[in-house]
């Protein structure tokens, strides 16, 4: 099967979240996966809220599976702001342009290239692998992997260890180096409505006691305030390769420092070494001439593996007293050792498709579905590899307008993960 048309069939299908579903894109994947040999297991949380799961038997089930995930959900598109219309799937400039071409329908049409080949070739793995296509990772997985996780854990039984997105991606040092980031670590989610309540009121009036006011000061507050750097064994070996590799000088007082000379990457890997708070929505009032009698903000917040506690306190020193945080969407940590024959095989997958390659760890600022399936034992990495042009900004493709995907990135990624999966 050709890579770049399963994802281009992928894209077309509008699975935006919230907004649509994703079992037509489940229908897809077990068509492709049935038509091969596999027997799969449509599962639904909701209506439309499908996720696909099926094994491949290895030669020694008694060793620990390995599962494959991807999430078939995408954030939506405005088709207004795009170059091309966001669900098109059309190849231009050497690339798959589309909603979910790097987040993450192109690791999940890797997959499916690669189960098919596997079945139809007749390989047998060497441990058993568990593929799985799970819906609403774009929401918190409420939907997807947590709810399989919480009501259809057998169909995971015997797996140890697992790889997902946002990990195996090049970042290019010079024509005989690429450094590609495998994501060892994740940071933790504080979602949060803030409240301040004051005295109602006429607007032509004076109030000492606005709501709007005693809001805005203290969100202002927590969106200028740079929280304690703190450096976890993760980014401590990321930034002793790096800063190595590149020659440049670790300044333990001015990581920031360190982190800009990174150039696309410096966003993604910035807000790996502190906790943050972005204050991202806000609400108050009916009508111009009535002072409310509360204000609310919503604020992303995120915490390093190890340091949720402290973020706490910090949000309340921040705050002040009159200001009522509630949490309304929380998740885990995680963090993982960067060693051991998983780790060995993704690197010898990649060298033999790129002598130039050389794996790192890092931390990812956001989640994924890993998390969830860390409450089964199973020990997450992110994998989904890529070698990319250096002028691609491939941060700025998670969520953005023009997402798109090198055709080359993605049959080289498929490549990879072919020989990994016969290795691992």
């Amino acid at each position: 099967m050709d890579v770049v048309e399963l994802c281009r069939d992928l894209i077309r299908i509008d699975t935006s979240n919230p907004g649509k579903q994703e079992r037509p894109a489940a229908e897809y994947v077990a068509t492709v996966l049935s038509d091969a040999g596999y027997e799969c297991t449509l599962v639904e949380s909701a209506p439309g809220r499908t996720t696909v799961v099926t094994r491949l038997e290895g030669a020694d089930s008694s060793r620990g599976a390995l599962l494959v995930h991807g999430h078939l959900d995408v954030v939506p598109a405005a088709a207004e702001d795009w170059k091309v219309h966001p669900f098109s799937g059309e190849v231009d400039d050497g690339c798959v342009w589309g909603r979910g071409a790097v987040d993450m329908k192109d690791m999940v049409a890797m997959t499916l290239k690669t189960a098919v080949d596997f079945r139809t070739n007749g390989v047998v793995p060497p441990r058993d692998l568990i593929f799985c296509f799970l819906a609403d990772e774009e929401a918190g997985g409420l939907y997807g992997s947590k709810w399989i996780v919480d009501t259809h854990p057998g169909l995971f039984e015997g797996a140890t260890e697992a790889i997902s997105e946002v990990g195996g991606f090049s970042y290019q040092i010079d024509d005989d180096l690429r450094l590609y980031l495998v994501e060892t670590a994740q940071k933790g989610m504080r979602w949060m409505r803030l409240t301040a309540k004051g005295r109602a009121g006429h607007g032509s009036m004076i109030n000492d006691d606005n709501a709007v006011t005693t809001l805005c000061e203290a969100v202002a507050r927590l969106g200028t305030t740079s929280f304690p750097v703190h450096v976890t064994p993760t980014v401590r070996r990321f930034l002793d390769e790096v800063s190595e590799i590149l020659g440049i000088t670790l300044d333990a007082d001015d990581l920031d420092a360190t982190i800009a000379k990174l150039g696309p990457l410096a966003r993604m890997l910035g807000a790996t070494i502190r906790n943050t708070a972005n204050p991202t929505m806000l609400q108050a009032g009916y009508k111009v001439n009535v002072i409310p009698s509360e204000a609310y903000a919503e604020v992303d917040g995120r915490t390093l593996p190890g340091f949720a506690d402290e973020f706490d306190g910090e949000l309340k020193e921040i705050l002040g007293p009159d200001i009522q945080v509630e949490y309304v969407h929380t998740d885990i940590e995680l963090e993982t050792e960067f060693e051991g024959d998983l780790v060995d095989a993704m690197g010898a997958a990649l060298r033999a498709e790129d002598p130039g390659a050389r794996i790192v760890p890092y931390m990812l600022s956001g989640g994924t579905d890993n998390k969830a399936f860390s409450r089964l034992g199973i020990r997450g990495f992110g994998f989904s590899p890529l070698r990319l042009r250096p002028d691609l900004d491939f941060a700025g493709m998670f969520h953005g307008v023009d997402e798109r995907v090198p055709t080359d990135a993605l049959e080289f990624g498929a490549r990879v993960l072919d020989r990994f999966l016969r290795t691992c």
